[in-house]
């Protein structure tokens, strides 16, 4: 009985220190872990502390170039305003500078463009017998009544009345030119001819020195080969009716239409005044001589346009 009271006894010890141990051991992993626990607690706080001031940093960086952005921007747009201000300020300085160049080049081209080659001369204004065309060309025989003669012509509108003869020639319309510039001199003795024949009916179809447009250089009676030079029936033929319907497309007009105030009908007499008013004289159906003198001074400057 005692022995066995002695064994219980020892069991229980044996238990007593199994507990103790085994609270031993727990207690020491429970404190290893809350020092594991500690240490990362400790770690973590670092890491939010070192993460918070990452962030900080960051942020202040990312603030500092949002300003400096704002700032970049402020000035590239400051620039831009500037930049199209000063390109508007070239661009008018240009445009003008432009139309003082153009004002320039118009004005020196009316100045080199004779005044005289547009005027109202039939009886109207006077050429006197010094004016002579700045330069005058033969017109070539193939296109002249007696290619034996010369046929003198303004050298810078010859062109003009090439390019006519040739058109015409090409639309097979026999057209010659029989009278083309003459002098101050030449008209006092054709009209003191004509006057001896026809008194003074010869008047109505010849005028006076220095009233005739043959002296400026750019004038042209035409003929055909078959009328010659009596021009009588001129206005029944081919030709007459081509000129009538293309002679403006090379700035030749009809000085003296039927019912002019200045002389009878001369459907052969044809005088250069550039394209563009012989354009507009065809379009609106009127006569050189109608308009105002300051109304076709204004086409002086397109004369050899």
């Amino acid at each position: 009985m005692r022995y066995t009271i002695q064994k219980e006894y020892l069991i229980l010890i044996l238990l007593v220190l199994i507990v103790g141990a085994i609270t031993g051991y727990f207690n020491y992993q429970n404190n290893l872990l809350k020092e594991e626990l500690v240490s990362l607690e400790n770690h973590f706080l670092a890491a939010e502390t070192e993460y918070s001031s990452t962030t900080k940093h960051l942020n202040e960086i990312i603030d500092g170039l949002q300003e400096d952005l704002a700032e970049r921007t402020a000035e590239r747009d400051e620039f831009e305003r500037k930049y199209n201000a000063e390109k508007s300020r070239l661009d008018l300085l240009a445009l003008q500078i432009s139309g003082i160049q153009g004002t320039v080049g118009l004005l020196e081209k009316l100045s080199e463009t004779d005044p005289e080659l547009l005027k109202k001369y039939s009886k109207v204004y006077f050429l006197n017998e010094n004016y002579v065309p700045e330069e005058l060309v033969r017109i070539d025989p193939q296109h002249t009544y007696r290619p034996e003669e010369e046929y003198l012509f303004h050298s810078k509108v010859w062109p003009f009345l090439e390019d006519l003869l040739l058109s015409a020639d090409r639309a097979g319309v026999d057209i010659k030119v029989i009278s083309a510039y003459r002098s101050f001199d030449t008209q006092t003795g054709l009209k003191d001819n004509y006057e001896m024949i026809y008194g003074s009916g010869a008047n109505q179809f010849s005028a006076d020195q220095g009233y005739s447009e043959h002296q400026l250089g750019t004038t042209i009676d035409f003929t055909t080969s078959e009328i010659g030079a009596r021009y009588t029936g001129f206005e029944e033929t081919a030709a007459c009716q081509w000129l009538l319907e293309n002679a403006y497309k090379y700035g030749f007009i009809l000085s003296y239409p039927e019912d002019n105030q200045y002389y009878q009908f001369e459907p052969w007499h044809w005088r250069f005044v550039g394209r563009t008013l012989a354009e507009e004289l065809h379009q609106t159906g009127r006569n050189f001589y109608e308009l105002d003198q300051r109304a076709i001074d204004n086409y002086l400057i397109f004369f050899f346009d």
